[in-house]
């Protein structure tokens, strides 16, 4: 069994990126629930961990049988996880708390309260802001008073993503660090963004996929699983790479369209949407025009993406490539949420999507966890 220092508990971890972004600041995967399997199987495939430290299935069901894993969760260091708040609104007066179907908030909260790590990190939408004191009382309720928080709403972009995505991010430590400052070392990891030119660099073209029901096919129209490839080694492969020499492309592969759809793709120009004139005569939707003027949208080389979401498991007519007749890729979706070239995606397609989308940014995680690790070296 692994003993470093910095053990580190993913809540929620779906395919790995917020775990990910906080290995590379030097914190120890250490224990991981997520309760989708294909997930899990991503995040295993890419981490070095025995099964003893997985619980796949309901966060619920873990703190029931929490007592299991008292060996496993001594001396942890942080723990994380962006619990879903599906009953979250800002025009909900409930508090979050007493809402059913923000369960999974209580749980992680129960969680924190069993295992009392030296840190935690919870992260979620940024409309959370408007809750933030009921949130921070909450969390004294389940932790006791020994804890203090700090909170703010990050962009990716000002870490280096060339995504629009910003998340609330509440830091609670009890080993008597500041936590504002904590907050303030983050930010000295700022820096301009990469675009969305830069992240699609020299990657292969890729037709569109135009048979259906068939998502085994694999060919050099409609890419591949895995391929052997030299890339480009550019500022942005850099950045998500570092220094290694990466030799195989995962996850680069289109997924079926009808004809309409492609020459959509193919008419729009960049920035425009459904309403745009070249496709008033081929637009599906015109009585409800105003309901889907995104429903397609083509994305602009020279400027940040737009957040990437799961909504991409479903079709990717919202983020149609700036230069070719097709949605992004799988792999083009998991560069703009800076994950390595070598991070496998396991599973079926439309769940590569989903798993990116759900993800956070590692670099942004990577940003939050070096604010953290530069006060646990003091």
């Amino acid at each position: 069994m692994r003993t470093e220092e910095y053990r580190m508990v993913d809540l929620f971890a779906g395919c790995g990126g917020l775990s990910l972004g906080l290995e590379q600041a030097g914190f120890t995967p250490w224990f991981v629930n997520e309760i989708v399997p294909q997930f899990a199987e991503t995040y295993k495939y890419n981490h070095q961990l025995s099964d003893e430290h997985y619980f796949i299935g309901d966060i619920s069901d873990l703190n029931k049988t929490i007592n299991n894993f008292q060996d496993l969760l001594t001396d942890i260091t942080l723990v994380c996880g962006g619990p879903p708040c599906q009953g979250f609104s800002m025009a909900n007066r409930q508090r979050i708390l007493d809402d059913p179907r923000n369960g999974l908030y209580k749980q992680f909260l129960i969680f924190l309260g069993h295992i009392k790590p030296k840190f935690f990190i919870m992260e979620n939408v940024k409309g959370m802001m408007n809750k933030v004191d009921e949130i921070i009382h909450d969390f004294s309720v389940f932790l006791g008073e020994e804890y203090e928080y700090d909170f703010a709403v990050l962009k990716a972009q000002d870490f280096g993503v060339p995504q629009n995505r910003e998340r609330f991010i509440l830091i609670g430590n009890r080993i008597g660090i500041d936590p504002h400052a904590i907050f303030n070392k983050i930010m000295e990891h700022r820096r301009s963004p990469f675009l969305l030119c830069n992240a699609l660099e020299g990657l292969p073209h890729l037709g569109a996929k135009t048979v259906k029901g068939q998502a085994n096919i694999e060919n050099e129209v409609s890419g591949f699983t895995v391929r052997d490839f030299d890339y480009v080694h550019n500022e942005f492969y850099r950045f998500i790479n570092g220094d290694r020499n990466i030799t195989k492309l995962y996850n680069h592969k289109n997924r079926y369209n009808n004809e309409r759809d492609i020459e959509i793709y193919r008419r729009l120009p960049q920035g425009a949407n459904s309403l745009h004139e070249s496709i008033a005569d081929i637009m599906p939707y015109k009585r409800r025009n105003g309901i889907f003027k995104d429903k397609y949208f083509k994305l602009m080389e020279n400027q940040i993406c737009k957040t990437i979401t799961s909504h991409m498991k479903f079709d990717c007519n919202m983020y149609i490539h700036p230069w070719e007749a097709r949605g992004l890729s799988p792999r083009e979706a998991a560069r703009i949420q800076t994950f390595p070239d070598d991070y496998v995606l396991m599973g079926a397609q439309n769940a590569w999507y989903a798993q990116v989308g759900n993800a956070v940014p590692v670099k942004l995680a990577q940003a939050i966890g070096e604010g953290i690790m530069y006060f646990l070296r003091q």
